[in-house]
């Protein structure tokens, strides 16, 4: 474990989950990752976004945020949509760098983010596929709960139907969104709790968008589904979300 100088992470999930703005919150940054090749080679932003826009996209590509080099995140870009033949590629990525020789270039964690503004199909077919098939072995998988904060516009919209004055419906609406989040979650917890390859854990994301949101959860979360100790000490000492995680750690160690 002493070789291990980067914490690898692979994030899933549909289009517009908010993946990019996490990885900015979670390695303090506002600009776009640097992305390389997975011989450590530089690819220039102009020819990766021509590549998506062209709908072409490799899983190999490294991002890596400058502001926090000790992290590097791999993107499972258009798995929702995708082929039989991207879904095949995607595992194949999972199989291979879950079990690499090398441990520097093993995925330690997988990130699955589904986002509440599709809160009406929380489960697609997608969802079921994977964790139906992909089996990640020891790599753990954690749920994301993206954009909760999109909960809470039909909070409001429920109490004004119901007539409330603006004030009263916004004053309820907060409630009303936490009562939601928990009700989408427990139903996802039981769709992805019927698969053969269920997630680890779950978490929800509130109000990424804004610069210097807390991701203290995230990181506490995935701390907790390491199984190997040396990952655990790499996570807590490369993540800069939360002090308090480092000294929880440090006194339970």
């Amino acid at each position: 474990m002493k070789k291990i100088h980067r914490f690898r992470v692979l994030v899933m999930g549909r289009a517009n989950a908010g993946k990019t703005t996490i990885l900015q919150r979670v390695c303090n940054s506002t600009e776009n990752p640097e992305i390389f090749d997975g011989k450590g080679n530089k690819i220039d932003g102009d020819v990766v976004q021509g590549t998506l826009k062209r709908g072409v996209h490799k899983i190999e590509h490294e991002l890596v945020f400058c502001s926090n080099p000790g992290f590097v995140f791999h993107d499972s870009c258009g798995f929702e949509a995708g082929s039989t033949r991207q879904f095949d590629e995607m595992r194949k990525f999972v199989v291979d760098h879950g079990a690499m020789t090398r441990v520097n270039e093993r995925i330690h964690a997988i990130w699955f983010c589904i986002p509440m503004t599709d809160y009406h199909r929380t489960v697609t077919a997608a969802e079921k596929k994977f964790f139906n098939e992909c089996d990640t072995g020891h790599v753990p998988v954690i749920v994301l709960l993206t954009k909760a904060d999109a909960l809470y516009l039909p909070a409001l919209r429920g109490f004004l139907d119901e007539g409330l004055a603006i004030a009263e419906a916004k004053e309820r609406a907060a409630e009303k969104q936490g009562e939601l989040l928990d009700k989408w979650l427990d139903h996802i917890k039981q769709e992805l709790g019927k698969c053969k390859f269920p997630p680890k854990e779950y978490v929800s994301l509130q109000k990424m968008h804004q610069e210097g949101a807390d991701c203290s959860a995230l990181m506490d979360c995935t701390a907790n589904v390491l199984n190997e100790e040396g990952l655990q000490r790499l996570l807590i000492s490369t993540q800069q979300s939360s002090i308090a995680l480092c000294v929880q750690y440090a006194v339970h160690k």
